[in-house]
């Protein structure tokens, strides 16, 4: 919430979905209620559900997630964000993430550098990382928001959806946007890891995406340089 409310650009519509916690969670976030546009705290069907219920309460211009454990790189990433959008004819936005040490964020364990996208690069197993990816809000009413039937993979598909294809446009800012710390949902488990594999291979076939078995192995490939090795 700091990380949110520290920002440089402050025209934010701040939405908090939670999940019905029963922890100190709901406190904790009442005492920054002045600072907020929108809480709500009730049970969900999951993560996507939740995403879901914050597109549809959303009024702005540009929709963004920030999840409970994830940190924006610095207080400038809604204006850089915000800039790119205003510059530039463009449906979206994304840039880089690094994974970061659970108890201490500024310890850097994987450095993942999108680089520019291609479509082509898509269809071999890239993919922008999904908590940098910034869209106009006219999208997720025009092309659907998180398909809840995945519980691993829904962002996949959306991106898959948004960028392949329906073929929106987007612009790449070469710098760090997003601090996650590790210990993510997908993989936090084989039994996980064989679940998001199946999911993403279904988000391929849902999108018409070309590769199949091909593009997962990829995917999965592309993940190994992005670990940080200090001697």
């Amino acid at each position: 919430m700091d990380s949110v409310l520290s920002q440089t650009y402050t025209n934010i519509e701040y939405i908090i979905i939670d999940g019905g916690s029963t922890d100190d969670t709901v406190n904790i976030i009442k005492s920054y209620q002045d600072r907020i546009a929108v809480f709500i705290s009730e049970p969900d069907k999951g993560i996507y559900d939740g995403l879901n219920k914050g597109i549809k309460l959303a009024t702005g211009d540009v929709i963004g997630f920030l999840h409970s454990d994830d940190l924006y790189e610095n207080n400038t990433v809604i204006e850089q964000v915000a800039k790119a959008f205003m510059e530039n004819e463009i449906d979206s936005v994304y840039g880089d993430l690094t994974y970061v040490n659970k108890s201490d964020p500024t310890k850097v364990i994987r450095y993942w550098k999108s680089g520019e996208f291609v479509l082509k690069k898509l269809r071999c197993g890239w993919m922008p990382p999904h908590p940098t990816f910034f869209v106009k809000r006219t999208i997720y009413q025009q092309h659907g928001k998180f398909d809840t039937s995945f519980k691993i993979a829904a962002d996949y598909d959306l991106m898959l959806r948004f960028l392949s294809k329906y073929k929106i446009s987007t612009y790449y800012i070469p710098n760090v946007l997003i601090k996650m710390r590790v210990g993510g949902e997908s993989n936090k488990s084989l039994k996980n890891v064989i679940r998001k594999s199946m999911e993403d291979l279904q988000a391929m076939k849902n999108n018409n995406m070309s590769g199949g078995g091909f593009s997962l192995i990829n995917k999965n490939l592309s993940k190994l340089q992005q670990f940080v090795c200090k001697a």
